[in-house]
């Protein structure tokens, strides 16, 4: 572990908070692994500004097995940390910096893996995908995923280390972010009830979202793995308006819905353009340009792996864990998945105890036992 420590150091000090470029981490770990004897694929971002990596080692005509982590981190402003976040500290048995638990400390462990099998004659190939922008909605690795069959190729397992505790995560639920642009008319607001207020279509908007939401958690489908079992649709953000004296022709919201493989992503956009439609129509009595525009922005999918899927056993074996569970929160392995690559989810640390919060930790304990995992993987590889 000490060498994992050493490493997930090097990475912290990396502040590659998705709004900042990553290439520097990106630069450190192509050096890393091609120094150990791997083939390096760097796949740049659209824009050149970030770039993600494929990487493998080991016999070509194998499928191996890939172990997958994303570079970014989410941003430190504004939260009350009482250690620098962006240098390690070592207390109470835990590693604390921003990225230990989500997901610095499985990528450190990724790395050290890699250096032991520099050393070994691996049967099959070890294989690496370590993306950009995973924490602003899987952006990176889905730009990636083109280019893994012509690079190292598909892998027979996969292993997206999110923090679940080192237990085996078969499921989560899939993402789409929208944007409600809401389009109403400016005037004096001594003479309101003649126009459309932009912000009455935004209230009338949401409140369709709330109906909606509760039909999904009265009548929708149910899966109770999950803490909240149904698909859930939330409103983050509203804005609108310029002055108190003035009749706001424009609002946006943002809003998201997290859904079950079970209710389809594409029926639940119609049904929030239905409500979008259903909101303004009576407004153009008034004024027939009263529309609220609905544009998805980003989206995701789900995963939902079969118990009786040969990778779950195996990574079950890797992990020393007999637990099936699903989290929560949104990862790749659902894009790896519908690449064809079975994907299961398992890494240190907690993403409910420490994912996102200041004084972000993982217990060394965690780091210890992935380690662990890691060298079974390796023993796999070299049967």
């Amino acid at each position: 572990m000490i060498q994992t420590l050493d490493i997930l150091e090097r990475l912290i000090k990396f502040e590659s908070v998705s709004a900042n470029s990553n290439l520097n981490i990106i630069d450190y770990i192509d050096k890393f692994l091609h120094t150990r004897g791997f083939s390096v694929y760097r796949i740049p971002s659209s824009d050149g500004k970030k770039a993600g990596i494929y990487a493998a080692l080991g016999p070509k005509e194998r499928a191996g097995i890939m172990l997958s982590a994303h570079t970014d981190v989410v941003p430190v402003t504004g939260q009350p940390w009482t250690t620098d976040p962006f240098n390690m500290t070592l207390k109470n048995a835990r590693a604390y910096g921003r990225g230990t638990t989500d997901m610095k400390g499985y990528l450190a462990s990724v790395l050290a893996m890699a250096d032991r099998a520099s050393h070994l004659r691996l049967r099959e190939p070890m294989k690496i995908a370590f993306s950009y922008d995973e924490e602003i909605g899987c952006v990176g690795i889905q730009q990636m995923i083109g280019q893994l069959t012509k690079t190292i190729g598909l892998p027979r397992a996969c292993i997206v280390g999110e923090p679940t505790q080192m237990q085996v995560a078969v499921g989560h639920k899939g993402k789409a972010a929208l944007i409600a642009s809401c389009n109403g008319q400016n005037g004096h607001s001594a003479l309101a009830p003649s126009f459309v207020n932009a912000l009455h279509l935004a209230s009338d908007f949401i409140a369709g979202i709330r109906s909606l939401q509760n039909e999904f958690a009265m009548q929708g489908q149910q899966d109770s793995a999950y803490a909240v079992p149904y698909s859930t649709i939330h409103v983050g953000q509203l804005s609108g308006g310029i002055a108190l004296n003035i009749v706001p022709d424009k609002a946006v919201l943002k809003l998201e819905y997290r859904h079950l493989l079970e209710d389809s992503s594409q029926e639940l956009l119609n049904r929030i353009v239905k409500i979008a439609e259903a909101v303004a129509t009576p407004y153009r009595d008034n004024f027939p340009q009263a529309k609220i525009d609905i544009d998805q922005y980003n989206t995701y999918p789900g995963l939902n792996v079969s118990k009786n899927n040969e990778v779950v056993p195996l990574v079950q074996g890797f992990a020393q864990s007999k637990e099936c569970i699903k989290v929560p929160f949104g990862t790749e392995a659902g894009v790896f998945t519908q690449a064809g690559v079975p994907t299961v989810v398992c890494g240190p640390g907690s993403m409910e105890g420490q994912g996102h919060k200041p004084d972000e930790y993982v217990e060394l304990a965690q780091l210890q036992a992935c380690d662990a995992m890691m060298d079974r993987v390796l023993a796999e590889l070299q049967a």
